[in-house]
């Protein structure tokens, strides 16, 4: 199972593990405080891409398309596969820093993931 987390949220026992998908670390959290099994900056949109959006629901559409169309790259098969076969296994919690919970590239990723890995 993969589920979704503000970073700004207190870790719980529930996460599982705890994957940090942002390309750049959140403001004003402390490392130790994140609980972070991983980060994946890679996975996350490029700096372009994130730049362009900017968070507007607006750009919504067409940066979800943007985004799995950099996902759909070959360099991301081997992480998003591995990231699969955990979710299989026990939690998996992608942690993420957008105050919008409806429109961010961490629900993206997990749509993704399920999709291309028939997970629930």
């Amino acid at each position: 199972m993969i589920q979704l987390k503000r970073v700004y949220d207190p870790p719980t026992p529930d996460d599982g593990l705890r994957f940090l998908v942002e390309r750049l670390w959140p403001r004003g959290v402390k490392r130790e405080a994140a609980q972070l099994t991983d980060w994946l900056k890679d996975i996350a949109p490029s700096p372009a891409l994130r730049q362009w959006f900017g968070h507007d629901p607006a750009r919504w559409d067409e940066f979800k398309a943007r985004y799995e169309a950099e996902l759909e790259d070959p360099r991301h098969a081997e992480t998003l596969q591995r990231l699969a076969d955990l979710a299989r296994q026990r939690t998996v919690t992608f942690v993420y820093a957008a105050r919008d919970t409806e429109h961010n590239s961490a629900l993206l990723l997990k749509d993704f993931i399920a999709r291309r890995h028939a997970l629930p």
